[in-house]
């Protein structure tokens, strides 16, 4: 059967299918709407695109995405150097920094360690969290990684090259979400929320 629409629109919708959360009926369902907005959103869009193929660049200091290196975090002086998050990707980063409740600065290390998935300590930027470290002034390491398997072999991973150093390694505490409901969690969050009780 041949296609309703031109190669460039069939062409259009394959990438956006390629994103995270869209597939081929999403996609083509945004198409659309691209296209029926073309003068407000498609064009805008692609000049967006365009500009950030060119300018987006790694911080080659912390592994944030930016248009400038060293990024707006690192080159913030405000911003307190003795504390340094460590995540897993520059979403997490973002993600944190809504939060607005830290002020310190930042490490990426572009994934987590999964020898299932053939990914070890050589593919991220894990030597150079060490040579942070090594440089002084960190006094804590905050591994803020995910609460998988591999989000913490990386955490465990990290704290034993780190041990050799005077810096404090502490990590995100596991268990109840805020607004939680008890009856909802599963049997893993609710063993975390145990051990990781606090006083009061």
């Amino acid at each position: 059967m041949a296609g309703v629409a031109g190669p460039e629109i069939e062409r259009l919708i394959q990438l956006l299918a390629r994103l995270p959360g869209l597939g081929p009926r999403s996609a083509r369902r945004a198409a659309l709407h691209l296209i029926r907005k073309r003068e407000e959103l498609l064009g805008p869009l692609g000049d967006a695109m365009r500009v950030a193929r060119e300018r987006i660049v790694t911080c080659s200091s912390c592994g944030n995405i930016d248009t400038s290196n060293p990024c707006s975090l690192c080159s913030d002086a405000r911003r307190d150097g003795a504390t340094l998050v460590v995540v897993e990707t520059v979403g997490d980063l973002w993600a944190l920094e809504r939060a607005q409740v830290l002020n310190a600065r930042y490490h990426v290390l572009g994934g987590a360690l999964s020898p299932l998935d053939g990914v070890g300590p050589d593919d991220l930027n894990i030597g150079a969290l060490v040579s942070r470290v090594a440089a002084g002034g960190v006094k804590e390491v905050i591994l803020a990684v995910n609460a998988t398997v591999d989000g913490q072999t990386t955490a465990h991973y990290i704290t034993e090259l780190l041990s050799p150093y005077e810096v404090k390694c502490t990590r995100l505490a596991h268990g109840v979400p805020v607004g939680g409901e008890l009856d909802y969690l599963d049997e893993g969050t609710l063993a975390a929320a145990l051990k990781s009780r606090t006083d009061l």
